[in-house]
């Protein structure tokens, strides 16, 4: 046992050397000196004591040049591709915050993302995905997506991708692994309730392009409304439902913003500026002195009109902005379940050689200065589920469903 003991901590030394205190390797022996203890054991405490005091709080540039200097013209395989090493700095700096939200984009990235938020059809599998807890999670899957028929959720955890675990995983890493052809199967090892609930699904790709924007009239002469998300598309389609809309002299509305991911910021302004005829919708603060107010603006087509908004865990971001806001104006009933709260505000600029960066650069309020990062909008009426399925055919396996939400919203909206 003592053998053993003593070759642990000998493993735990030269790891924990090697990884921390590699600055004062031509130091061996006086570095040994410092970490053990008389009898020669390592000692955890000392380690982590030299770590500490070894860590600048100052940044000194010199030494990446001299660490660049030392991969470029030291490392085995020559010659190194200082391309990559130069998109991999700029990557590192930015993941260094320490911010789902905020990443580099290297130029094939980069185009990716635009194309996505322009509303362009794209092979996947139809989830926005995010990090929540340091897990990666489903925050809203698009409807009629592959990812909605096999049966995958808002905050449902993804702890595989292929076999490849998602710890530490970056965003951008997943959204690529997740991706790929029309036809092909991506395989996430996922749970709808914790890790002892873990199982593969299997999720076939197909070309993602979903109008944004859909209505219908249901009884008693009340609109439903379904925004799913906000891009390029979304606000043209919005403006022509609504003008459709009030040509059937509506008693009432239900606006679905469940699994809205959100998307673009001045659409989701613009959406909620039909409700709210005056006043702030939204604040964006950058730090505890500077905010800036984005206040009402448009025609206000559905000023006075009863409107119940349904939410869910799926409703983030730009969806977040119109619930909050119709909340603290009264101007609509929310039923459902407190959204994801994603409340921060990224800006993506496309640098010269075709990169870009997304970073935050804020975070939003309601008007009545609620917060919404990490703390989403808790709904006025809360259903325990929104759906619950009905079996048509037991034999044939045809199932279809009740949707809660929207019997709640025709029930306050017919009184």
């Amino acid at each position: 046992m003592k053998n053993k003991k003593y070759l642990h901590l000998s493993i735990i030394f030269l790891v924990l050397v090697s990884l921390l205190l590699g600055v004062f390797i031509g130091r061996v022996w006086q570095v040994r000196g410092l970490l053990t203890d008389d009898s020669g054991e390592v000692k955890i405490t000392k380690v982590l004591d030299l770590y500490s005091q070894s860590r600048s709080p100052e940044v000194e540039f010199q030494q990446f040049w001299d660490l660049w200097d030392k991969v470029k013209t030291q490392y085995v395989d020559q010659p190194v591709d200082e391309v990559g090493l130069f998109y991999g700095a700029m990557q590192g700096l930015v993941s260094g915050l320490d911010d789902p939200y905020s990443i580099f984009f290297v130029p094939e990235e980069a185009r990716k993302f635009a194309r996505d938020l322009s509303g362009e059809a794209f092979d996947g599998i139809g989830a926005e995905i995010g990090i929540r807890n340091n897990q990666l999670t489903i925050i809203a899957p698009l409807k009629g997506s592959p990812a909605e028929k096999s049966g995958l959720r808002s905050g449902d955890k993804i702890y595989a991708i292929d076999g490849v675990e998602t710890y530490d995983m970056n965003l951008e890493e997943a959204v690529s692994n997740i991706r790929g052809k029309k036809g092909t199967e991506v395989k996430l090892t996922i749970s709808h309730d914790g890790l002892e609930g873990l199982e593969d699904v299997m999720v076939v790709r197909d070309t993602i392009s979903i109008p944004t924007v859909e209505w219908e009239m249901k009884d008693n002469n009340i609109v439903y409304l379904r925004v799913s998300y906000f891009n390029d598309d979304t606000w043209g389609d919005f403006d022509k439902a609504v003008g459709e809309i009030l040509l059937q002299t509506p008693k009432g509305i239900i606006l679905d913003l469940r699994s809205n991911p959100g998307g673009y910021f001045d659409t989701s302004v613009s959406v909620v500026s039909e409700w709210v005829s005056s006043g702030v919708v939204v604040k964006e603060k950058f730090n505890e002195t500077d905010e800036r107010e984005y206040r009402s603006a448009g025609k206000h087509r559905f000023a006075d009109l009863p409107t119940v908004v349904l939410i869910d865990e799926g409703t983030a971001s730009g969806s977040e902005i119109v619930a909050g806001a119709l909340q603290d104006y009264q101007l609509a009933t929310l039923v459902g379940k407190t959204s994801y709260g994603k409340g921060s505000v990224q800006e993506f600029e496309i640098l010269p050689d075709g990169s870009a960066l997304k970073l935050t650069v804020a975070r939003w309020f309601t008007p009545y200065d609620r917060q919404i990062d990490k703390e989403g909008i808790v709904p006025d009426i809360e259903l325990e589920e929104m759906f619950v399925d009905i079996v048509i055919d037991e034999e044939a396996g045809d199932i279809d469903f009740r949707d809660l939400g929207v019997e709640k919203a025709l029930e306050i909206l017919s009184k």
